[in-house]
């Protein structure tokens, strides 16, 4: 007669509380994953393993199964979050221990720009060099942009529009041929900022006179200075030609180049010459309808300070700027693992390696069957608290009838002794 299967049995509801106990623990930890006990009957055989009446004597715990579900996403107020929705884990580091993964993406920014997390790990990505051309390969600690944004000279315009052909012409018999303070010696107006080689703005006004049937005059001014002729003499940077059906212009055939001249803006800076600007007009019409600019467009821009960063779906990390530009300053590298349920837990919500989850397999989210990112939210834990309760009930059941098997074994062992 043996206790073994009864104690064996307690030893095993034992751990199956702990594990349940410890994902009860975990059901509001975001990004950790629920355990299941796992056990095995044990069985005495002879050496021949002869035998069909073998009795078991109890069972073992065999694993604590890791389950890899993924969890609930919601969402959050701090663009710092993220969330990965699909396989892969986020990989940290101290410096000085190996790389470990996690599906918490509860990152924030330290006092030296890299993303870290509550244990002051640093998230591993690719960086962007100062052109914000992301530099894949070996994976580095990613860290944010402190400085601003250089300026952007302008170099190229573009303009869409509709001059109406309806118009009569307003070309002056007599010179000047055109005088930007009265509006009948032209007939639409429209304007352009553009900027100089320090970022500073220059206000540049187009006018477009009709000079003959299908035919316009173009001048314009940089800060109210003349592009083009003297300012008693202003000349034209260009004549569009139209076709007869209004379409498509046939002059200028190619973007006209403009060499705008030094010129004090409206706060009384004196800005610099932008030599060479190309303003391309090919996208004009001329046709029976009301004048309109339907889209203006140019290459330049001032200096900025970072305003805001967002991580894109792919896990580009986008800086962008007081000035309104953007460039990514990184990406998010994350990995995954052929068997995830053979990663070791360390804590921290974060597990290693280890020989039986096999190689890391990296790639950036979406790539393959990776998962993508979502910003501005967490994974829930994959705890089913309601489902925990009721095997909890079941192990206190299971636990309680073990106990009645060692102390009927008990009973029976007591009339066996007072056998006379």
């Amino acid at each position: 007669m043996s206790f073994q299967q009864g104690l064996s049995g307690l030893n095993a509801s034992s751990k199956n509380l702990e594990v349940i106990g410890n994902n009860i623990a975990n059901a509001n930890t975001f990004g950790a994953k629920t355990a299941r006990a796992e056990f095995a009957a044990v069985y005495a055989t002879a050496l021949n393993g002869s035998g069909t009446n073998t009795v078991g004597i109890g069972t073992t715990l065999s694993a604590v199964a890791q389950q890899f579900t993924q969890g609930n996403v919601s969402t959050t107020e701090n663009p710092m979050d993220l969330a990965i929705n699909g396989p892969g884990f986020f990989q940290v580091s101290d410096g000085r221990s190996p790389v470990t993964f996690t599906r918490n993406g509860q990152f924030k920014v330290d006092r030296d720009g890299y993303i870290v997390n509550n244990s002051l790990e640093r998230l591993m990505g690719y960086a962007a060099d100062g052109n914000g051309v992301i530099q894949p390969g070996q994976s580095v600690p990613l860290q944010l942009p402190t400085g601003g944004i250089d300026p952007n000279p302008t170099t190229r315009a573009e303009i869409e529009m509709n001059l109406d052909s309806r118009k009569a012409v307003t070309l002056p018999a007599a010179a000047p041929m055109i005088d930007f303070a009265n509006a009948n010696t032209y007939n639409n107006a429209t304007s352009l900022t553009v900027y100089d080689a320090k970022g500073q703005d220059v206000a540049m006004s187009f006018y477009f006179q009709k000079s003959a049937n299908d035919e316009w005059n173009v001048y314009a001014t940089a800060n109210g200075s003349t592009v083009g002729g003297t300012p008693a003499a202003p000349a034209p940077i260009t004549t569009i030609t139209f076709q007869s059906n209004g379409s498509a212009p046939i002059a200028p055939a190619a973007p006209v180049v403009l060499n705008v001249p030094a010129s004090v803006n409206a706060v009384g800076a004196q800005t610099e010459p932008i030599a060479g600007l190309l303003f391309d007009l090919s996208g004009a019409t001329q046709f029976g309808s009301a004048y309109g600019v339907t889209d203006i467009t140019q290459d330049g821009y001032t200096s900025g300070l970072l305003s805001s960063i967002a991580v894109e779906p792919n896990g580009v990390i986008m800086a962008r700027y007081s000035n309104g530009q953007s460039k990514p300053s990184g990406q998010i590298e994350i990995a995954n693992f052929r068997n995830p349920q053979g990663l070791q837990p360390v804590g921290d919500n974060a597990w290693a390696r280890t020989f039986a989850s096999g190689d890391p397999m990296y790639g950036v989210p979406g790539d393959g069957n990776l998962g993508v990112l979502q910003a501005g939210a967490l994974e829930e834990s994959n705890v089913d608290l309601t489902g925990e309760l009721v095997s909890m009930i079941t192990a206190q059941r299971i636990y309680q009838a073990n106990a009645q098997t060692i102390k009927t074994m008990d009973q029976v062992l007591q009339t066996l002794v007072n056998l006379r």
